[in-house]
């Protein structure tokens, strides 16, 4: 057999195996599929139900010219391309598990590169006429670190459950997030620094483009993210570039509503910071952009979204004005949620910088957050940290009460995991229940564990299946009602109570008027 003959006979194979008897398209992860730039094949997981396909391209590889550029289209490539490995983490310095977060947390030590604008997909459609609805996960890190290879993101679990799964990358640190004047000069649009975000809306776009080849419904897409990831969403519901990507939103641990974050800057504010990087450094912006990509980690510096009023508004002002995306929402925080141990400080010194600070408003704020003794400081200071994220989720979810259409669903999550490190409900202790991904997870967990994880993750994937959490066999979760806030506690039990730090909460969220 000539090979022009065997490379016909291959094709009818795949068209053979590619319909079934109605000529719908039937989903085989081996089978190629059709995508922004070229065909691709996957592989499935040990049932073979789910179809698994890592790595597919959704933008151009952001290097050299295109460096603190936009997002551009991906490159065509020819043939079928393997899409069942791993892509690189962006570029960030090398994983070393720190306080809470074991390795399950964190990037795999290799690869990581420059080169990663990737996503992963997993699906168990039977047919791309299914129109599952989609999940599109966004991860933490504080905008310097993570990525869509973090173990406990994967998506097989839930993708069993009847929804599509999407985990997509986006540039951190330096490379996603560096403002300056002559890169503001470079765009249409006169701005500069936002290319995480950017990176993030080309992922969405793609996912509209192309989730429908994978069983999933483009119109029905739920943005997901925890920390910087949840920050992310928060900057996607109110940004003109990501309207009428996504049609619910959930939001874990994080947003940017209240000031005080040092992850969000002016637009001002970081050009100016990139222009004196450039000149403490001696070198300009050309110059820096030919540098190596992993040389660039050496610069010290704090990069992350920029308020530019393109790319990303002002988030209070656009909910105050009613111009942002008004979707469900489903938010929440956990009892532990800080990102670092209490700092040392006596009780003097706390309360003297707390006249200082709230000056006609200290005694309440000392009443509120008290420090008679040392270990009265101490909880005063837990509570603070924890409030640093669930102040953001809280008044996310009083503003879309109070401003939107749609219900917000709000959480208080407070299993402890067992084992070690005990931190408590620390801060990303959720992600693993919500995603159904304890067995990635390196913990001696018991039956509470797994039963929470089951109802966790079903009320995950109601939410992305309808917009309202609830269903049968679940505890009932009441939607946000600012009159009389309910939330609903995830933890040695599940059930509905009232939302936790009320008074200091209103205190908290009545200082960023």
């Amino acid at each position: 057999m000539t090979r022009i003959s065997t490379l016909i006979c291959t094709i009818l194979v795949l068209i053979l195996f590619s319909c079934n008897e109605n000529g719908k398209e039937i989903l085989r992860a081996e089978i190629p599929i059709s995508v922004s730039g070229g065909r691709i094949t996957g592989t499935s997981d040990s049932s073979g139900l789910v179809k698994i396909y890592k790595g597919i391209p959704f933008a151009a590889p952001p290097l050299a010219n295109l460096r603190w550029k936009a997002p551009q289209p991906v490159l065509p490539w020819e043939g079928i391309k393997t899409c069942d490995t791993n892509p690189a983490a962006p570029m960030q310095k090398a994983p070393v598990p720190f306080f809470s977060w074991s390795e399950e947390f964190l990037i795999p030590k290799a690869p990581i590169s420059e080169d990663c604008l990737y996503l992963n997909v997993w699906t168990a459609a039977a047919s791309s006429t299914e129109k599952r609805p989609v999940l599109v996960w966004i991860y933490g890190g504080g905008f310097s670190s993570g990525s869509n290879t973090v173990p406990l993101y994967d998506g097989e679990e839930l993708a069993k459950q009847g929804i599509v799964v999407v985990a997509i990358n986006y540039r951190v640190g330096i490379l996603g997030f560096f403002a300056h004047p002559e890169l503001s000069t470079e765009s249409l649009e006169h701005t500069s620094g936002n290319y995480g975000l950017l990176d993030q809306i080309a992922g969405l776009e793609w996912v509209k483009n192309n989730i429908a080849a994978f069983g999933g419904d483009p119109e029905k897409v739920t943005i997901a993210g925890q920390s910087a990831g949840a920050f992310s969403v928060n900057a996607l519901v109110v940004s003109p570039k990501a309207k009428g990507l996504f049609h619910q939103v959930i939001a874990q641990s994080g947003g940017m509503f209240n000031k005080g974050s040092g992850l969000i800057s002016s637009h001002k504010v970081a050009e100016e910071s990139g222009k004196r990087l450039t000149e403490s450094l001696g070198i300009s912006l050309g110059e820096l952009r030919k540098k190596p990509a992993d040389s660039l980690l050496t610069i010290s510096g704090r990069f992350g979204p920029v308020v530019d009023g393109i790319i990303l508004p002002n988030v209070r002002e656009a909910f105050e004005s009613k111009n942002y995306a008004d979707v469900p929402l489903l938010t929440g925080w956990n009892a532990d949620d800080r990102v670092s141990v209490n700092t040392a400080i006596l009780p003097d010194e706390y309360v003297a910088n707390a006249k200082k600070e709230y000056g006609k408003r200290a005694d309440e704020f000392l009443t509120l957050f008290p420090a008679d003794n040392q270990e009265v400081l101490q909880k005063s200071l837990h509570s603070l940290g924890v409030l640093a994220f669930g102040l953001q989720n809280y008044t996310w979810a009083k503003m879309q009460t109070e401003r939107g259409t749609h219900p917000a669903f709000v959480y208080y999550f407070t299993r402890v995991p067992p084992g070690e490190p005990n931190y408590g409900a620390f801060h990303s202790a959720e992600i693993s229940y919500a995603l159904h991904t304890l067995r990635k997870w390196n913990r001696p967990f018991e039956k509470i564990d797994f039963d929470l994880e089951s109802k966790m993750s079903t009320f995950w994937v109601n939410f992305v299946k309808t917009g309202n959490p609830n269903g049968d066999l679940l505890e009932y979760w009441p939607i946000f009602d600012t009159s009389n806030p309910k939330v609903l506690e995830l933890g040695n039990e599940i059930k509905s109570r009232t939302i936790p730090f009320w008074d200091q909460l209103k205190f908290l969220e009545s200082l960023n008027h």
